[in-house]
């Protein structure tokens, strides 16, 4: 993974990122202001990831959605609802909210293990069936054997069926793709697929399933935060950055925000760029917004 390092003048620095995070945390109980949680609602993923959803439960959460503006004007939408592939239909037939995208887990979310083909299949059907976004997990079973060209491969493939799937729909299509930081462990490890990822033509790396023991944590989102601005200072392409799994107060919201803000500046602090993904958190903003206890979703 050397190589990727010297390509991109970059290597993760854990006791500079350290106190930088200090820096953050210490800082941030004053610095929290209700324009910033009212950005992290407008780029929240909201997402039902559940083995139980059914019909039904999506299409009360489209409703929810669809509603939401009506009894809370005064804060924007979600910027999608995340939903298992199976489920894209269900959101296309019901919602109404245009500016609310259509988001897929896909490519045998979320262990990634399976023929290439079979995922493969599954993001084209998730982008036919009216997906405008897809997240897939990189392939892990290579990554962590030292595979670089295989991770790499398979995730090139996967956005060249994702865009032609797009094309032939006449529209476009974006990827996000899940590294699952707590399972690389090291910073070398996160940096390295991280650069992977963006090569391969991700538009959003992101942090994590949510389904695995360690999610999101602020160390993985600063490197990954600061790969994404190197890649930039060598192509000039932005990639997004959206951390998921274990995010549930607005302090944890906050805190992501901080980290983009420092690491890459405000051209970031937008849905563009910039997306959580969230079950739980999407109450407790309107809650600390709203000063009172509110159970929307």
């Amino acid at each position: 993974m050397d190589y990727l390092f010297e390509k991109y003048g970059y290597r993760p620095d854990k006791d500079s990122i350290d106190r930088n995070l200090e820096i953050i945390a210490s800082n941030i109980d004053g610095a929290v202001t209700p324009e910033i949680l009212r950005n992290c609602f407008g780029m929240m993923d909201l997402t039902s990831l559940k083995n139980t959803d059914t019909p039904s439960d999506i299409r009360r959460l489209v409703a929810k959605v669809d509603a939401f503006r009506g009894v809370y004007p005064d804060y924007p939408n979600p910027a999608s609802i995340c939903v298992f592939p199976n489920f894209v239909p269900v959101i296309r037939s019901e919602k109404k909210s245009e500016d609310v995208h259509i988001t897929a887990v896909a490519g045998v979310f979320p262990h990634s293990q399976s023929f290439l083909e079979v995922k493969l299949a599954e993001c084209r059907m998730a982008v036919e069936a009216g997906a405008d976004e897809i997240d897939v997990v990189i392939a892990l079973n290579a990554f962590l054997e030292g595979d670089y060209e295989r991770t790499s491969a398979e995730l090139r493939a996967i956005r060249a069926e994702v865009d032609k799937a797009a094309a032939a729909a006449g529209r476009k299509a974006i990827l996000k793709v899940i590294l699952e930081t707590g399972l690389l462990v090291t910073p070398e490890n996160i940096a390295a697929a991280s650069f992977l990822a963006m090569e391969a033509g991700a538009d959003f790396i992101k942090t994590s399933t949510g389904k695995t023991e360690v999610s999101a944590t602020p160390m993985a989102a600063y490197i990954m935060c600061e790969c994404i601005s190197a890649f930039y200072r060598a192509t000039s392409r932005k990639v997004g950055f959206k951390p998921a799994g274990g995010m549930v107060t607005s302090k944890d919201a906050a805190s992501y925000y901080f980290i983009v803000s420092a690491v890459l500046g405000k051209d970031w602090l937008n849905k563009e760029l910039f997306r959580f993904g969230v079950s739980r958190m999407a109450n407790n903003l309107l809650t600390d917004l709203r000063q009172e206890r509110t159970v929307y979703f």
